[in-house]
Parts: structure tokens; sequence; C-alpha cells
């Protein structure tokens, strides 16, 4: 029996313009909570609205993916931001997925950094408080999903704000429970085998793999299924079976 439910979150909108990269309209038929790009590594006013009404009519909770402006690299490039100027700009994004999941009748039910920004928070004291402070100006209620033991967990535990642990089963993971760098070989788990053995894991026991092979404790309460990866939406499916087939109950955390 797993020892409480896990949420299944999916990055969506990852699209701009003409150019789309994740199957929107399918992984929201699988996952709880969708991570919404807002605009600054990916997404547009027309994708943003389009997630929100697809996912309030499937029941789908809306997550705001906040992340450095950096359209052109995905936003998985290190930027040095000034901490005022990042807190305004996180502010920035939730408000305007707000105003989409909202007239879709849902609303911003989380915030989740991406890409280089989601690792920077991990260890930056500075860069963590300031997306603390975005979070803060847009709305002081909504819950910040993150790594575990991050920096930025601390800052928003410090804040008031609720905190949720992730985990990823596609991706390597260190001996001290932070992600092993995407450049860096085996970073990406690619057997979809492995995949689904290791979210059973983290979900029923809490504990994975880590790539150094030594066994690293991971007490998550939402589980990341990338939907920029290929089969992005059969490994979801199969993820989400085999959790429910083990007893885990999937359910969203907001």
């Amino acid at each position: 029996m797993t020892w409480f439910p896990i949420d299944l979150n999916a990055d969506l909108g990852e699209g701009f313009g003409r150019w789309t990269l994740t199957d929107d309209e399918q992984l929201l038929s699988v996952v709880t909570s969708a991570n919404v790009a807002c605009g600054f590594h990916a997404g547009d006013a027309a994708t943003m609205r389009r997630v929100c009404e697809l996912a309030a009519a499937r029941g789908v909770r809306i997550g705001a993916q906040v992340s450095y402006r950096d359209l052109a690299g995905f936003g998985r490039r290190a930027m040095d931001v000034p901490a005022a100027e990042l807190a305004a700009e996180v502010a920035y994004q939730i408000g305007a997925l707000e105003v989409f999941a909202r007239a879709a009748g849902s609303r911003v039910s989380y915030v989740k950094p991406h890409g280089a920004l989601y690792n920077r928070v991990v260890r930056d004291d500075e860069q963590a408080a300031a997306v603390v402070d975005g979070v803060l100006l847009a709305d002081r209620t909504l819950p910040v999903l993150g790594l575990p033991g991050s920096r930025l967990h601390e800052a928003a535990a410090a804040a008031g704000l609720p905190v949720v642990a992730e985990a990823f089963g596609d991706r390597a993971y260190r001996a001290d429970g932070s992600l092993l760098p995407r450049g860096q070989e085996g970073a990406v788990v690619t057997d979809p085998d492995e995949v689904v053995e290791r979210a059973v894991s983290m979900a029923r026991f809490g504990v994975v793999t880590a790539h150094c092979g030594s066994s690293v404790p991971v007490r998550a309460r939402s589980l990341c299924l990338h939907g920029d990866t290929a089969g992005a939406v059969g490994l979801a499916r199969r993820v989400r079976a085999q959790l429910e087939a083990s007893g885990v109950r999937v359910e969203a955390f907001a």
C-alpha cells in the first residue's frame, strides 16, 4: 500500500505560434495537474487559453510553470537575473495564466519553476527568495511545487506558502537527492520499463536508485511526467495504469 495519494503532473502548452511540442489534449486525459508554460520559455496567449480550457473541462488542476525569459533556449540556459526583476517576472507569468484559467472557469492552483530556474533555486538562496517574492505578489495562498529539500521550499515555507514535493520517473538522481544535470550522460531515463518501475517505487516506497547505484529517499506528493519526450502520452498512460494496479491512489494535490 502507498503511504499517501500521488499526483501526476506534466509540462503542457510548450508551443509558440505555429510550433507545437506537447500533445496537450491526450496528456490531459492522464495527468491530474498541468504545468502550463506562461510565455517565457514557451507558450503564448492563444496556447495558454486553449490549455486552460482543456484542463478545466477535464477537472485537471492548472499550475503556472514560471521560468527565466528564454524562448530561444527553452528556459534551460543558465541566466543571472536581478532578484527584483525575477520576482516581478514570476508574478507577471502567474497573472497572465490566471486570466485564462479564470475565463475557463478554473484558477491557477500552484506554481512550479521550469528548467534552469527549477535547478537554480535548489541551491541558490537569492533566486529562490525572488521566486517566492513573485508568488507572494500574485497570490499568497499558492502552493509551490519543487524538489524536496530545496532552497525554494525552505524560502516558501518560511513565507507561509504551502510546499509540495515533486519526483521524476524519467530523470536520474544524484546521491544527495538532486537531479543529475541534463548535460551529463544518463541524466534522462529513456527506457519506458525503467521509468514505470522508478515511478512506482517512488510512489509506493519513497525510494529511487541514484545514478551511482545507491538508494535515495524521495518522499514526493507529485510525480512529473515530461510531455516533451518521444512517446510521452503512451508512457504517461503506462505509468498511471501501473500505479493504480499497484494500489496507488492517483489524485491532484491542490
